[in-house]
């Protein structure tokens, strides 16, 4: 008698949707997409490690299933701990996607100044020539003049790179 161990080929290819779409989402800048992205791509894993634990049998109990027919515990209770952690991570993920939506009344993720520096670079054509200092601008510069959309109207008063918010050691000892 031969035990088939072959998965389901329906079971291969919801895998591969899971985590292909689970992929393409994540890509995308949205933070929303990024969590449904993220929880495909780990409920496509969690099928996949179930795949991978063999064929369905009966209970790990002995006495009441002989050894051979007995399914394997252990993919059941990585699967199970897989679900816990990635809980977790969507919680996180969407607190930073509730953060967001307060900070900017969106949930896009905004190039950071050395991104944008980059593409201004690429855009006049200077990014061929590696082994040449930056006769830009700094990135500095950069930062002082690129408008910080999470700036109040009191901050935009406010000397660049000193945020009324932040206190620092040196304000600390400047204070009576």
């Amino acid at each position: 008698m031969t035990i088939d161990m072959a998965p389901a080929v329906t079971l291969v290819l919801l895998v591969a949707v899971l985590v292909g779409t689970g992929v393409y989402l994540i890509l995308e800048r949205s933070l929303s997409r990024v969590i449904i992205g993220t929880a495909l791509i780990s409920n496509g894993v969690n099928v996949l490690m179930l795949i991978a634990g063999g064929r369905a049998g009966g209970p790990p109990i002995l006495g009441e299933t002989a050894p051979a027919d007995m399914s394997d515990p252990l993919p059941q209770a990585m699967v199970l701990t897989a679900i816990v952690i990635t809980l977790g991570m969507t919680a996180f993920l969407l607190a930073m996607a509730y953060r967001s939506w307060q900070l900017n009344g969106h949930d896009e993720v905004q190039d950071d100044l050395e991104d944008r520096r980059i593409a201004r670079r690429a855009a006049r054509d200077e990014l061929s020539a590696r082994a040449t200092d930056d006769a830009g601008t700094t990135l500095a510069q950069d930062a002082a003049t690129t408008r910080d959309e999470t700036a109040t109207a009191e901050d935009e008063h406010a000397p660049r790179g000193h945020h009324p918010a932040a206190v620092g050691a040196d304000d600390e000892e400047a204070r009576p």
